[in-house]
């Protein structure tokens, strides 16, 4: 009887630590399954980074954080939120082309502006909480997405303000693209950011185009259909468009030129390249009661925005 007691006794006592044994790995197995939840989340969140070239250095950023700091220096905080979202969307495409070419992205107008959360306080003082929370906002209500056509992602080319309509891709990059054509944006018009007028002494206008002269003898202009300068001849001296535009400093290639013996009146209309979105443009539609992927759908045309990251 003394012996099957203790057998007894072994047998549950076996069973107890065993139990208890089992019953720690399930407890510690659920501690470190809800433990790593957040760090789990965390790892898809950084999933994608962006290598921005910031001064002389790269800099490894979250996408989603990056795109808060090119929209907030490439558009005013103060434009409506439709269109703030627009421009997340156009910013982050444009960035997630630049990783599928295996591309650093420079954060200087040459790719997209790009500022720093420090450089946010600089810019908007006493108003920061409240542009910085509009443009997270943007920016998080659009997380993840991008544009795509024939199911890849596209190159998102954006500009200021257009003379009323964005100009073909052909006529400014040298490659056609059927997604950005030229549509019509005559909520531009609406601006008077739109125009501009300079004056400059015609010797320093040759000096700049390099050329040797001392007076202007003549002037010719080729116009797209959008009338922005394709070519321009000065006297003898032939000029693409945009290396002229770039030579002077011009705000856009639609331009009109006229000139006495001493000085040159340029007017310019529109702001930037005039291909892809127009950022006023896309600010007046959504004034107008446009949503941020009909303002994109516009001036994208063909795309579709996905979200599969």
């Amino acid at each position: 009887m003394k012996r099957k007691f203790i057998v007894f006794f072994i047998v549950f006592l076996f069973l107890i630590l065993s139990y208890s044994e089992k019953r720690e790995i399930f407890v510690d197995n659920k501690k470190n399954i809800v433990d790593n939840l957040p760090l789990q989340e965390a790892e898809k969140e950084n999933t994608i980074n962006v290598n921005a070239i910031i001064g002389d250095n790269i800099v490894s950023l979250n996408l989603e954080e990056y795109v808060k700091g090119v929209v907030a220096c490439e558009v005013p905080a103060s434009f409506d939120s439709e269109a703030l979202k627009a421009m997340s969307v156009a910013a982050r495409t444009f960035a997630l082309y630049k990783i599928s070419k295996g591309k650093s992205i420079k954060t200087t107008v040459s790719d997209q502006c790009y500022i720093d959360n420090d450089k946010m306080k600089s810019k908007w003082k006493s108003n920061y909480n409240k542009y910085y929370t509009k443009i997270s906002n943007a920016v998080n209500d659009t997380k993840g997405e991008y544009m795509t056509y024939n199911d890849k992602v596209i190159i998102a080319f954006y500009f200021s303000i257009s003379n009323g309509k964005t100009e073909n891709v052909e006529n400014v990059f040298s490659q056609k693209l059927d997604y950005l054509v030229s549509v019509d944006s005559s909520w531009d018009k609406k601006s008077n950011y739109n125009e501009k007028k300079i004056k400059i002494k015609v010797i320093d206008f040759l000096k700049k185009l390099n050329i040797k002269d001392n007076k202007i003898y003549d002037i010719k202009i080729d116009r797209s259909s959008t009338n922005r300068v394709n070519n321009i001849k000065i006297n003898n001296s032939n000029y693409k468009g945009t290396k002229f535009r770039s030579l002077l400093g011009l705000r856009s290639t639609d331009f009109n030129i006229t000139y006495d013996n001493d000085f040159v009146y340029i007017h310019t209309v529109g702001y930037g390249h005039g291909v892809g979105m127009s950022q006023y443009g896309a600010n007046y539609m959504a004034y107008d009661g446009y949503s941020y992927d009909e303002i994109l759908k516009h001036y994208y045309t063909g795309i579709k925005i996905t979200n599969k990251l």
